[in-house]
């Protein structure tokens, strides 16, 4: 079975809470898909299926670009560590002129290109590790929800502060991670996003989102 699937035969096109504007395929129940992709990932080494969910740092970071979509009109623009695509799809409806989802999951990218395709919009997908590359060739970097676990976050975050020191516009949405650092962060907005308790302890949780100084 390819990704695009898999990808179709356990998820159905949702709207998030906060972003009802945007389409993509998600997951209606945790169990199922986990343990679907259990068996998928020992034929395949795929990671478990994060892209399938809706995570309330990405889904206020999507909400903070289609309320400003100023910040990516006519930039070229990086959603890292993209999962469904669902900010990188934001940006692209908000008029970026080119836009790129980083994801290291084959099963994430294929998710992307259909959620892309879903709401007709263009994402390109890279295949290299961007944390590897020396440049930043992009206007304006968006991470929601990467400060979870404690060795990338400090990893993901010093690449957050060089881009923004490369000249990016660097845009992080963190909803009360343990590992969010304690400096180089200015808030610029926050919203408070209905979340399922599959995935959170409570109903809703409030996210901010941050610019990160270089």
């Amino acid at each position: 079975m390819s990704e695009a699937a898999f990808i179709a035969a356990h998820t159905a096109l949702a709207s998030p809470p906060l972003v009802p504007e945007l389409r993509l395929h998600l997951a209606g129940e945790i169990t199922p898909l986990w343990l679907a992709t259990e068996d998928f990932l020992a034929e395949h080494n795929i990671a478990p299926p994060y892209w399938a969910f809706p995570w309330v740092g990405g889904q206020a970071l999507t909400r903070h670009v289609l309320n400003h979509p100023e910040l990516v009109r006519g930039k070229r623009v990086l959603d890292f560590a993209a999962g469904s695509g669902m900010t990188a799809i934001a940006a692209a409806l908000a008029g970026a002129a080119h836009v790129e989802a980083a994801e290291i999951d084959p099963l994430a990218r294929a998710a992307i290109l259909l959620n892309a395709d879903a709401n007709n919009v263009q994402v390109h997908v890279p295949l290299d590790n961007v944390l590897e590359r020396p440049d930043c060739p992009w206007d304006v970097v968006l991470a929601g929800d990467v400060c979870y676990e404690k060795p990338m976050a400090a990893a993901v975050f010093a690449w957050l502060r060089r881009s923004a020191a490369a000249g990016a516009v660097v845009l992080m949405a963190d909803p009360g991670r343990s590992y969010l650092p304690a400096t180089g962060l200015l808030r610029v907005g926050g919203y408070t996003v209905p979340c399922s308790l599959e995935l959170e302890d409570r109903t809703s949780r409030d996210a901010v989102v941050y610019k990160i100084v270089g």
